[in-house]
């Protein structure tokens, strides 16, 4: 392999510090757009990023916009693209001057016709960028890009893996089910186009990384990816998430929701708070930045909710731990989930949850309903119920919100997935190496 050994003190798992030799990679990451807050593709490249750098490994990121917020040793190539749904100006008309070549020209033509390029017109980009650096690297490491250009990658002579957290195929079924209009229908469908080309690229994918049972099952059966190229890691959960120090605010349900999308199933949520707020003195905070006059506001004000829901947005780590730790309970209604963060986030700062028996979220929690009580995606009436029921149990909730934190602490720590996807780049370059060397 192309690999430099280093002799270091070596973190483990456990914090303790081992002296002994080890391969130091050099890793490019890749990711099409990376802020945290954009969702759990931006929460990984940092976790990760940042703890391949403690086992002593080189990782520089690629990105696109929005850009990641990256810890201390972590380069950052930038890879600019039009950023055309940049706040506060999404769908925007970019100026004459802002055009730098035809991939620009592609950007922009599949925006005004309805498409969503940033995959495809991010990966031609990297690949040119890397192709002047190719020798720089040991591994690319594509974070669910899946764009066309990401197959040219190993023509260069640089072995590739590949993270799907979960194929978007889902988002799109639950988006063209919410749907309530054929127009918005065939705006979808345009929308979702770029799904063709995420498949055909994960089926030529060397090695996929998914972070769940679920999300390998379901890649494989939507994206026709064999279940032997792929390989299950778990994700992890910052220290930083930590139970409270201050009592908990009576009343108080919270949720995450980082897309005002169908699938996140705040609409569930919304209707099962608004029958428990008739007899109880209740307040649901989202954190979430909805669409002005999107569904989520009509639904709120149809259900007359407006006065006890609120949402907050662009929160920092310490401000989201305080939060999450303020709540009485926690809600996970998506109708689906590759892995959920939020809910192992949730766990981590002892918060007891009712959540959605659907995607992973049954692994995340544990199959023991000690970690959270599950309840059939989209049904308000069990939501309503589960949430009444945990409410009315003060010794119930405490114990939840234990064994959760209990099991975070057990299963999911960014430096356990650190060591699992070096291992994994370690298995791929071998690969790579022993067909350059059939092929001779």
């Amino acid at each position: 392999m192309l690999v430099r050994p280093i002799l270091r003190p070596v973190s483990s798992i456990s914090g303790s510090e081992v002296e002994g030799p080890m391969a130091a990679l050099r890793v490019a990451l890749l990711s099409y757009r990376s802020k945290p807050h954009c969702g759990g593709q931006g929460v990984y490249l940092r976790h990760l990023s940042r703890e391949l750098v403690a086992l002593g490994h080189e990782v520089e990121v690629f990105s696109g916009q929005p850009y990641p917020e990256l810890d201390e040793g972590v380069r950052l190539t930038k890879v600019p693209s039009l950023d055309l749904y940049r706040e506060p100006d999404p769908f925007r008309v970019p100026k004459l001057g802002e055009f730098r070549d035809l991939v620009d020209v592609e950007e922009f033509l599949t925006m005004c016709t309805a498409g969503f390029p940033e995959p495809k017109t991010f990966s031609k980009r990297v690949l040119k960028a890397l192709a002047a650096r190719a020798d720089e690297f040991d591994i690319a490491h594509d974070n669910q890009v899946l764009g066309t250009g990401m197959l040219g990658i190993e023509k260069l002579g640089l072995p590739l893996i590949t993270t799907i957290h979960h194929p978007i195929t889902f988002d799109r079924r639950i988006d063209l089910q919410a749907a309530t209009t054929w127009r918005k229908k065939l705006t979808l469908r345009r929308w979702y186009g770029f799904l063709r080309m995420q498949g055909k690229v994960a089926r030529q994918a060397r090695k996929i990384l998914t972070p769940s049972q679920a999300s390998k099952r379901d890649v494989s059966r939507d994206f026709g990816v064999p279940m032997e190229r792929m390989q299950v890691i778990l994700l992890g959960v910052d220290e930083k998430f930590v139970p409270p120090t201050k009592p908990r605010v009576p009343g108080r349900i919270m949720a995450m929701a980082s897309a005002d999308a169908p699938m996140k199933g705040i609409a569930t949520l919304l209707e099962a708070f608004a029958k428990l707020r008739v007899e109880r003195d209740l307040e649901l905070v989202l954190v979430s930045k909805p669409q002005p006059g999107g569904r989520t506001e009509q639904l709120i004000d149809s259900l007359g909710i407006e006065d006890d829901v609120r949402f907050v947005h662009s929160l920092t780590d310490e401000e989201l731990v305080e939060l999450m730790g303020s709540a009485q309970l926690a809600c996970v209604p998506s109708l689906y989930e590759g892995f959920s963060l939020p809910t192992a986030e949730l766990m981590a700062c002892g918060t007891p949850l009712v959540a959605s028996n659907a995607g992973a979220i049954p692994e995340v929690v544990g199959p023991d309903g000690e970690c959270a009580d599950l309840v059939p995606p989209g049904d308000v009436g069990a939501l309503e119920d589960a949430i009444a029921a945990l409410l009315d149990d003060d010794a119930r909730r405490e114990r939840m919100g234990r064994a959760g934190r209990e099991r975070v602490l057990e299963h999911f720590s960014w430096r356990a997935v650190a060591k699992a996807t070096a291992a994994a780049y370690e298995e791929t370059i071998e690969e790579f190496q022993g067909d350059k060397r059939a092929d001779r």
